[in-house]
């Protein structure tokens, strides 16, 4: 391999990345990232390349059909790395700077409507895993969380009596975040039985095997739950950290209120919440508005 070659500075940066705690699936997804650059470029030294090599590198992998959401995600994990180099004295400048992705289409997220979040929170069933499953399901909905907060949550981290939640986030981040009545009563629900499956003495949520339950898992059960309920909607993790957002923000218009609660470090992020409200406001609208009926 010849000296200063790419590969070499990526398995240093990935390194890095492990050692500042970042998550496996986090260094995982750079590492996808970064084999699609060593595939454009090749073994090269990385202070020989120029912006001009790397808009070639994106224009490749935009030919070959990656959306364009993923080579946002690509250009910025090159970004990072090459910002990385720069700071260990490898690049005298970062190649990719200046550089944007082609734009995509703008997709809202998908959210639940109240009622098929009520109907699929209403399941019944009283073994231990169905017990289980309302109160993982009631927690993300009542506290906006997403599936890595919820699957990393310990028994520890909640506060029954306070009716709240410590959460750590994307960077590590720890927010405090309330926690509805419906939830509260299904995860008290959850812990008188949790003992009788728990092998994992922390893990608030486990999986068959006693440890904390797996993402796949996690899912798994909410797409089962959902068939079950006979929603049609398509129903995901995230789906459930949607409905809690534009649900808050519908009844509250407190976009702050909902930045916090969901650990968003820009406003920016939650601000698609609102068009998601004017679509909410748009339908009310047409059906009480008398100017607005069609004759």
């Amino acid at each position: 391999m010849a000296e200063g070659a790419l590969s070499a500075h990526i398995a240093a940066f990935l390194a890095a990345l492990t050692a500042r705690h970042y998550s496996p699936a986090t260094v995982s997804t750079y590492a996808f990232d970064l084999r699609h650059l060593l595939e454009r470029v090749g073994e090269t030294a990385p202070e020989t390349l120029v912006s001009h090599d790397i808009r070639r590198a994106l224009a490749g992998l935009h030919g070959h059909g990656l959306k364009a959401k993923t080579l946002a995600r690509t250009l910025s994990a090159w970004r990072s790395f090459f910002h990385y180099l720069a700071r260990q004295g490898v690049l005298e400048a970062n190649p990719c700077l200046g550089l944007r992705p082609p734009k995509g289409e703008k997709k809202l997220p998908n959210a639940l409507s109240v009622d098929e979040m009520a109907h699929l929170l209403e399941a019944p069933g009283d073994d231990v895993w169905a017990i289980r499953d309302v109160a993982m399901f009631e927690l993300m909905y009542s506290s906006g969380l997403r599936r890595a907060e919820l699957i990393g949550l310990d028994v520890g981290g909640l506060d029954l009596s306070g009716a709240e939640v410590k959460v750590t986030g994307k960077g590590s981040r720890s927010r405090i975040v309330p926690v509805g009545s419906r939830a509260l009563a299904a995860v008290e629900r959850w812990l008188a039985v949790r003992d009788t499956v728990a092998r994992d003495p922390a893990a608030l949520f486990v999986g068959a095997r006693g440890a904390r339950i797996a993402p796949g898992v996690l899912t798994l059960a909410l797409k089962q739950l959902a068939r079950r309920q006979e929603i049609t909607a398509h129903v995901h993790p995230h789906a459930l950290r949607h409905a809690f957002a534009s649900h808050v923000l519908q009844s509250s218009g407190d976009l702050r209120a909902v930045q916090e609660m969901l650990g968003h470090a820009s406003l920016s992020t939650t601000q698609v919440y609102t068009h998601l409200d004017f679509q909410h406001l748009a339908r009310v609208y047409d059906q009480a508005h008398p100017r607005a009926k069609k004759k």
